[in-house]
C-alpha cells in the first residue's frame, strides 16, 4: 500500500485494523502549528503517541561528529544527508558526487527506527514538511505513512473544531531542546558540536539548491578547495522553507518561531519527561542507506 495518505483515506483506509498510530513531528511545525495546541489536536485526531524529530536529530549528530573526526585527515568533501532533497539532486545531477554523501540517516528515519523500537504495535506516521521527504518515507520500512503539513491542517478543520483544553506540555518520549533549530538553514552544523572533528573554516553552510549547485560546480576553485563538509539544504532558509508550509509567512517570522519554540523548550519544567538518553538508541544502527 501506498505511504502517502490523503486527507479522506487517512483514518479509515490507513488504519482500517485500528493499530495505535505515533505521530512524529519536525520541529519545523511551530512555522505552521502552536504548541502545545497541536500535540493534543493530534491525539484528538486518533493518534496514540506524538514524538518530535529532536531525539533523533542528536542521535544522527553524534555519527557526523565520529565520521568527520575519522576523515581529519582526508581532503573528501563530505555532504549531509539530512536534507532529502540534495540527495536527490546528487543522484540525478552529480552522480560522481554519490560517493561524498555521508552515510548516516536523516532525522525522520532516525526517529522512525527509535519508535519501532519503542513503540513496536504502533504503526509510524511522518508528518511532513516537504514533498521530498514523502519520497524518502517511501523508500524506508520505519515509516508506516505519510502526509504533510497542509493535507493535516485540512484534516484538523474537518476532525478538531472545537478548542483544546491543555492540561499538559508533553511529547510522548525523546524530548531535546537545542535540536529543535535543526529545520534552520546550518542547524546541523550548530547543533552537532564538532569542536575538534573540524575546523570551521571547513564548513560551508549552503540554502538554496541554486546556491548549492553553484558551489557543487566550483567545487574545485581555490575558493572552495579547503571546504570538507557541506552543510547543505534544498531550500531557502532551510526546512522552514519548505513547499508544505505557508506561504504567506516570511522566512524571518518563521525562524523567529522557532528560535522562540528553542527559547521555551530551554525553560520548560515538564513533569516525569523523558529527554531521550542514548540508551534509548542502543541497538540501532543509524547508517543504513537503503531509503536512499
Amino acid at each position: 500500500m501506498k505511504k502517502e495518505l490523503t486527507v479522506n483515506n487517512f483514518i479509515s483506509k490507513a488504519n482500517p485494523n485500528k493499530n495505535k498510530l505515533v505521530a512524529m513531528l519536525a520541529p519545523s511545525f511551530v512555522s505552521e502549528f502552536k504548541y502545545p495546541e497541536i500535540i493534543f489536536k493530534l491525539k484528538k485526531l486518533g493518534f496514540d503517541k506524538v514524538v518530535e524529530l529532536t531525539f533523533g536529530a542528536k542521535m544522527i549528530n553524534r555519527d557526523y561528529y565520529k565520521i568527520l573526526e575519522s576523515n581529519k585527515k582526508s581532503k573528501k568533501l563530505i555532504i549531509s544527508t539530512v536534507c532529502p532533497g540534495i540527495v536527490e539532486t546528487i543522484k540525478l545531477k552529480y552522480p560522481k558526487l554519490k560517493d561524498n554523501l555521508i552515510v548516516v540517516d536523516s532525522p525522520m528515519a532516525a526517529t522512525a527506527k527509535i519508535c519501532k523500537k519503542e513503540f513496536p504495535k504502533h504503526k509510524t506516521v511522518f508528518i511532513s514538511p516537504c514533498n521530498f521527504k514523502k519520497i524518502e518515507a517511501e523508500r524506508t520500512k520505519y515509516v508506516d505513512y505519510v502526509i504533510d503539513y497542509q493535507e493535516l491542517k485540512k484534516l484538523l478543520d474537518k476532525r478538531c473544531t472545537s478548542e483544546c483544553k491543555i492540561s499538559s506540555r508533553r511529547f510522548d518520549r525523546f524530548y531535546n531542546d537545542y535540536t529543535k533549530i535543526y529545520p534552520l538553514a546550518g542547524g546541523l552544523s550548530k547543533t552537532a558540536k564538532f569542536k575538534s572533528a573540524i575546523n570551521k573554516n571547513e564548513i560551508k553552510i549552503i540554502d538554496g539548491i541554486l546556491d548549492v549547485e553553484k558551489f557543487l560546480n566550483n567545487r574545485n576553485s581555490s575558493k572552495n578547495k579547503n571546504i570538507r563538509f557541506l552543510d547543505v539544504n534544498f531550500c531557502k532558509g532551510g526546512c522552514i522553507g519548505g513547499p508544505c508550509l505557508s506561504k504567506n509567512i516570511s522566512l524571518a517570522k518563521k525562524k523567529k518561531r522557532i528560535l522562540d519554540y528553542m527559547k521555551l523548550a530551554k525553560k520548560e519544567d515538564i513533569p516525569n519527561c523523558d529527554l531521550g538518553t542514548i540508551d534509548k538508541s542502543k541497538g540501532i544502527s543509524f547508517t543504513d542507506t537503503k531509503f536512499k
